[in-house]
């Protein structure tokens, strides 16, 4: 925003000697006052911007109201669709017969996979 650096390079020029303040007033066309009130706010945020934060992500409790029901909000979102996810996957399994893929991508009955299963197992001899 424009107008927020003119303001702001008026304030440091005041600052710094460049220029007097009732000269940054006339050009902002601002009053005395007002151009306190901006300077302070101005010094204020910049003071906030340099302060010392705790390192590493803000805890929840740190954390908005606002921002703690927005995440609440994509947690219970993530949530339903897993939900109706694993019903469409049920009602899947209720109406199509029983068939399993096999690891070659055939498809078997699953009653026979069981069988076909334990029959190539491998029976490990114990070493003497």
């Amino acid at each position: 925003a424009p107008e927020e650096k003119e303001r702001l390079q008026a304030i440091l020029a005041t600052m710094s000697g460049e220029k007097r303040m009732l000269e940054v007033c006339a050009e902002l066309g601002i009053g005395e006052t007002r151009f306190h009130q901006l300077r302070e706010t101005a010094l204020q945020a910049a003071l906030e911007a340099i302060a010392r934060k705790p390192a590493g992500r803000p805890s929840l409790a740190a954390l908005s109201e606002s921002e703690q029901l927005r995440m609440q909000q994509e947690r219970i979102e993530e949530l339903e669709l897993a939900l109706h996810e694993a019903q469409v996957r049920e009602e899947i399994a209720l109406v199509l017969p029983q068939v399993v893929m096999t690891r070659s991508g055939e498809r078997e009955p699953a009653d026979r996979v069981g069988k076909k299963m334990r029959s190539q197992r491998v029976k490990i001899r114990k070493s003497r």
